[in-house]
């Protein structure tokens, strides 16, 4: 992406600044209303946000976008805004957008005030980890941009792709212990636990959650590897690619006295398909569900790029 210059603005306009956050909901605008125009400029913070503006089919008005913002690939070569507490409201007024769209956990709630303050309108979300946070996300989204119609075709995609999941794992046999590894390389490995995107998402693929005794996210000891003894430890695909690959992979220490290890059984997914509930999420899980369950390999339709 290329970096947006911050540039500076008037002092007119610092004056107004507050140091309120945006309410805790799932959605919230703005009194701003966005101008009726039939393509809006959209900046997006958020790659979930961003994945779900591309599905509705208005990638194209997207003229800017925060760092996680991943999927599609083409998001990369537009301007970017930065990464969460690096967003400056200079910059995305700077952008002549008609409407913002904002992850609370994505922006400082300070940065939303300033924005607010201005003539833009700004729609925050409270992003949780579940299936019906997505629904509710593509149909508010889907309302914003005057994409109702299609955000109602997104919805009805993911609960059949949700309904294809339920009836693959009805045909499994086995529950496999899948251990969720976040990696910057063989000094920076942590473990995610309870509460995480891990869990969710791994439960969903008909797998049992290595470590539920674990919170949140704790560094990766070789005890807590052993003891967790995962059939298959996943990454996302940068962080395996910072291990070296698979076999980076095992020269974790403990991995090889889990049965993954021994197996050489380690998976890697692109980390917003399968850590952001976006549009995919169904497909991100079966896409899991299908490399843990051999049996159920020729029943892949998942779709990762």
């Amino acid at each position: 992406m290329k970096y947006i210059n911050q540039i500076g603005i008037s002092a007119a306009f610092l004056l107004v600044f507050s140091q309120c956050g945006p309410a805790n909901t799932t959605s919230k605008s703005t009194e701003n209303s966005a101008p009726e125009k039939e393509s809006l400029k959209i900046v997006s913070i958020g790659g979930t946000l961003s994945e779900v503006v591309c599905a509705l089919g208005s990638c194209d008005q997207i003229i800017a976008a925060d760092k996680t913002s991943t999927r599609p690939k083409s998001l990369q070569d537009l301007p970017s805004v930065g990464y969460r507490t690096g967003i400056k409201a200079e910059g995305v007024v700077s952008l002549d957008a008609d409407i913002v769209l904002a992850e609370e956990d994505h922006i400082n709630a300070e940065v939303v005030t300033q924005l607010q303050a201005t003539a833009l309108p700004v729609h925050t979300f409270k992003h949780e980890l579940n299936v019906a946070s997505t629904k509710k996300i593509i149909t508010d989204i889907g309302k914003i941009i005057n994409k109702e119609q299609e955000a109602k075709q997104l919805v009805l995609t993911l609960e059949q792709d949700l309904n294809l999941l339920d009836s693959m794992i009805g045909k499994t046999s086995t529950k496999p212990r899948v251990l969720f590894v976040y990696a910057r390389g063989l000094g920076s490995l942590s473990i995610c636990g309870k509460n995480t995107f891990a869990e969710e998402l791994i439960k969903m693929a008909g797998a049992q959650f290595a470590v539920d005794e674990v919170f949140d996210y704790k560094p990766l000891t070789p005890e807590a590897l052993v003891a967790a003894n995962p059939d298959y430890i996943l990454f996302f695909d940068s962080g395996l690619e910072s291990l070296g690959g698979v076999e980076g992979a095992l020269q974790i220490q403990g991995l090889m006295q889990t049965t993954a290890g021994e197996k050489k059984q380690v998976l890697a997914m692109d980390g917003l398909w399968l850590s952001g509930f976006g549009p995919g999420v169904g497909k991100a899980a079966i896409q899991l569900a299908t490399s843990i369950h051999p049996e159920l390999a020729a029943h892949n339709v998942a779709q990762s790029n």
